[in-house]
């Protein structure tokens, strides 16, 4: 499996940047909100404990057939981070590892039974803090992610979405996913069957 290189993305007001230890004292700013895990679970992390999880994740996945990508949401209008959109592609029929995420995909996902079994699987996430949110800024971040899968050898693109978190179902929804009968640790399979080039 080819390893892939974050590149930077770009959409209507933002730039998603490859994430780098760097980040980590304003994402812990940024993502500082407990009321931000109210639906995944956990708390804020600090600077330092965000350093030491960009680390590992830039480190890449143990396993040599996945890849994890990660970005920060810059907005253009300002410079200020707002917050990151991840994707991690495994072969179809492989289960995504976890890459740390702060939100929505639930890592360790098996492609379900209606994914093509050729080209890779890609579990997505994302997260915005909460001075940003409400402006549509994850679902454009989304966007732009699915539409880069589109230029890889991705086949499904998948994410996880607790039932009651509204907010996130609208992201999945604009990004092209769709809900599935799937469930994963109380949280529903959303899913995009990408076209064949």
């Amino acid at each position: 499996m080819r390893d892939l290189l974050t590149v930077p993305l770009h959409s209507e007001r933002l730039d998603l940047v490859p994430l780098r230890t760097g980040h980590a004292t304003e994402m812990a700013a940024a993502l500082a909100d407990p009321a931000l895990y109210a639906f995944t679970g956990g708390a804020p992390s600090t600077a330092d404990a965000l350093r030491a999880r960009y680390a590992r994740m830039l480190a890449g996945a143990p396993d040599p057939g996945v890849d994890w990508c990660n970005w920060v949401l810059r907005l253009r209008a300002d410079g200020s981070l707002a917050g990151t959109v991840q994707a991690t592609l495994a072969p179809a029929g492989q289960a995504t590892p976890p890459t740390g995420r702060e939100r929505a995909a639930s890592p360790g996902s098996p492609t379900s039974g209606s994914a093509r079994t050729a080209g890779r699987v890609a579990e997505i996430a994302w997260v915005v803090g909460p001075h940003w949110q409400g402006r549509g800024l994850a679902s454009e971040a989304a966007r732009a992610l699915v539409a880069w899968l589109e230029t890889q050898d991705v086949s499904t693109v998948v994410a996880h979405v607790h039932p009651d978190h509204h907010a996130s179902a609208a992201v999945a929804t604009a990004a092209g996913l769709s809900p599935t009968a799937g469930r994963q640790d109380g949280e529903v399979r959303w899913e995009l069957i990408l076209p064949r080039a």
